[in-house]
């Protein structure tokens, strides 16, 4: 029996290691209202380190991470190492003019889409290390009234479409006005069980 508990409880830490054992520092806000479908907060301003690729919804997210972790993790350089963040942020970059599409090739457009992982409160833009890659853009985000949607589960596509639809439905619904392309957020590490992870659709809002 004692070492059937061992065993028990090793399974125990595995199952929520994603969730508890990794706490990592995310943005400050503060929460506005909360409706059936969504929560409204506002958000302090925060730096991001971001990347812009190009691909599927559903495949472009490996490439991203890599070139941003690739960032957080250069240690030889004076200040080291920036701590994991958290969440994980993925929005679509709007699409090109005509004007812009003319001067292009005539290759198929893919979607476009910026991936950031949010820089730790502790740092100012003055602090952080210049990116080795000319790919990595560091920015600041202002104060922003974002409308959130929490969910659970996978994080593909459809599963994230079906939520983006129910909070513009209930943005609609609310008479607020959207301002700029919806965010997907994912706060878990990969390995964590999908039926744990937390994720979000936010959209930047104006009040009626």
């Amino acid at each position: 029996m004692h070492g059937f508990c061992k065993v028990l409880i090793f399974a125990v830490i595995l199952v929520f290691s994603g969730d508890l054992a990794l706490a990592y520092e995310e943005p400050r806000y503060s929460v506005v209202q909360t409706y059936d479908d969504f929560e409204l907060r506002q958000y302090e301003p925060f730096i991001v380190a971001e990347i812009v690729v190009d691909g599927a919804f559903d495949e472009v997210g490996g490439q991203a991470f890599r070139g941003l972790f690739a960032y957080i993790s250069e240690d030889e350089r004076p200040q080291g190492k920036i701590a994991m963040t958290a969440p994980v942020i993925q929005q679509p970059v709007p699409k090109e003019t005509t004007q812009e599409k003319t001067r292009s090739t005539q290759e198929p457009e893919k979607p476009r889409y910026r991936f950031a992982f949010v820089m730790p409160a502790q740092y100012r833009l003055e602090d952080l290390p210049l990116p080795k890659s000319a790919e990595i853009q560091i920015d600041q985000k202002p104060v922003r009234l974002m409308a959130v949607r929490r969910y659970s589960g996978t994080w593909s596509e459809e599963r994230y479409r079906e939520n983006e639809h129910i909070l513009m439905a209930a943005l609609a619904r609310e008479g607020m006005r959207i301002l700029g392309e919806p965010i997907f957020a994912r706060y878990n590490a990969p390995f964590s069980l999908w039926f744990l992870r937390r994720n979000e659709v936010l959209i930047e809002v104006q009040l009626p």
